[in-house]
């Protein structure tokens, strides 16, 4: 019994600290944003631009298809040096829709064609390889199908990779914005995450000369570095093809630029469930790009530091498991007459990381209304909490998984409403997984009870959070669910009535 207690309290402090060191990761490269200067020389244009292809790997986007070929038909750039491709995977409606854009776009005098390929192998890293293969542009610019990128974006991000001592940037990647962030308390609270990754963390990562990722989308990269040998170009190996490419370039060699002051704006998934695939498709990318080249990370030339924090930067994800490893050994602790308060007052330093984190983005880019966005942390962290399962089995899957199918991320087109999302075929059912979120929720409940009862109150609140927050993310995914299925009767219904009046 006793030895069973010392390995409880092993596994409960190995936890704490592991939180705590991704705690204090937030404190540092907070610290980094705030030391670099908040101005940058923007490049002069060049006398020749050069020739640029632009990527839009598309699957089943019906909803937002036709607006990203819009926006990128709008981009200012001289016609003879643009190319957009347009990656077409689609099985659905979506094709027929970009065949009349596309055609439509045609007319207008722009260079734009249609890539389709025999099968979809490889998910998005896939076509991006095989598109590669049809165009000799100097730079290829990447935009996923939700984004709507302003018409000076080429203007504004090209010249960084002309300038001059710059021919070692690999690639360039831009801000996302957000093209719904006040649907509803949900993409607010997505939206204050975003922030945060992207002002601050890509902001700190650059000024501390650490490596960082490409994220998918709004960005260039300069086709030498993709086909560079040592680089390896598009893999399909992980589901962040990004990060993986990215990371690749780096240890190459390569540097990256990342663009605080260019944005892009996209939509954020006003659907709970959506949410949940996008951050699952990115906790197990992320993890397979940690197995796949953390040795190469550690091994490298970087110095000790670059590589600690690179090697923290690919496990980020690890959170998530490292929660629910805290929940899941707190019970029996305490079962045992142990009291699990204890180390807590080291992670209760460290928690204020990610909060000044968030705080110092939302001042910088929302200075008159900061404080308003920010009032969303504690919402963030209930769902950070709730969606420690799901991402603790994108983790594992991961480490010990195949590559596994692209889930994309569904699109709604923000456009039309908040609630457009209900009416769509591309909304997402119920998963199995609620079950273990409402299971988690009971046992974080008697936990709570267990450790108040033995007057142990210290740690009573902590444990609370994850009774709310998986309380709150299973009730939000039935509750959507239960919106999305009356709205789709009510619609149903409808139409019959319509079919049975007389003419």
């Amino acid at each position: 019994m006793r030895f069973v207690i010392i390995l409880l309290h092993s596994i409960y402090i190995a936890c704490v600290l592991g939180l705590a060191l991704y705690g204090f990761q937030a404190f540092w490269l907070t610290r980094q944003y705030l030391r670099s200067p908040r101005t940058r020389r923007r490049p002069a244009k060049p006398h020749r631009w050069p020739s640029l292809a632009v990527q839009l790997p598309i699957y089943n986007e019906r909803h937002v298809a036709e607006r990203i070929i819009r926006a990128c038909c709008n981009l200012d750039y001289p016609r003879d040096r643009l190319l957009i491709q347009v990656l077409d995977d689609s099985d659905d409606a979506t094709s027929a829709l970009i065949n009349r854009a596309v055609l439509q776009a045609q007319e207008q005098g722009n260079r734009i064609e249609i890539i389709r390929r025999p099968t979809r192998q490889g998910y998005k890293a896939g076509a991006l390889a095989y598109a590669f293969t049809k165009t000799d542009a100097e730079f290829i610019a990447v935009f996923d199908a939700d984004f709507e990128p302003p018409p000076n974006f080429l203007q504004r991000t090209v010249p960084q990779l002309l300038s001059s001592g710059n021919a070692d940037i690999g690639f360039v990647q831009a801000r996302w914005a957000h093209l719904n962030r006040s649907a509803s308390f949900l993409t607010c609270s997505q939206a204050l995450a975003l922030d945060g990754h992207f002002v601050v963390e890509q902001g700190g990562r650059q000024a501390a000369g650490y490596a960082f990722g490409f994220n998918g989308s709004a960005g260039i990269w300069r086709r030498a570095c993709i086909q560079d040998p040592s680089v390896g170009g598009w893999q399909t190996d992980t589901l962040c093809e990004d990060l993986d490419l990215s990371y690749r370039a780096q240890l190459a060699g390569w540097r990256g630029a990342y663009l605080d002051d260019v944005e892009a704006p996209a939509e954020i998934p006003p659907q709970l469930l959506a949410f949940k695939r996008q951050q699952y498709r990115w906790a197990k990318g992320s993890i397979q790009t940690l197995r796949k080249l953390g040795r190469r990370v550690w091994a490298g030339p970087w110095p000790v530091t670059k590589r600690a924090f690179g090697l923290l930067h690919l496990s980020s994800y690890l959170v998530h498991p490292l929660l629910l490893g805290l929940l899941l050994v707190t019970l029996p602790l305490a079962a045992a007459g142990a009291d699990p308060a204890a180390p807590l007052a080291f992670l209760s330093v460290a928690s204020f990381g990610p909060p000044l984190l968030y705080a110092v983005a939302q001042r910088r880019l929302n200075p008159s209304r900061w404080l308003r966005n920010w009032a969303y942390l504690p919402l963030l962290m209930l769902l950070g909490a709730g969606l420690s399962l799901s991402n603790t089995l994108a983790v594992l899957q991961g480490l010990f998984g195949r590559e596994g199918e692209f889930m994309r991320t569904p699109k709604f087109d923000a456009a039309q409403g908040a609630g457009a999302w209900q009416r769509s075929a591309y909304r997402l059912r119920l998963q199995p997984v609620v079950l273990g979120e409402v299971a988690f929720t009971l046992y974080a409940l008697i936990t709570a009870a267990l450790v108040a009862a033995s007057g142990k109150w210290g740690s009573v609140p902590f444990i609370l959070l994850y009774a709310l927050g998986f309380g709150l993310t299973a009730g939000i995914g039935v509750w959507q669910a239960s919106q999305a299925w009356f709205a789709n009767r009510r619609r149903k219904r409808s139409r019959m009535s319509e079919q049975g009046s007389p003419a």
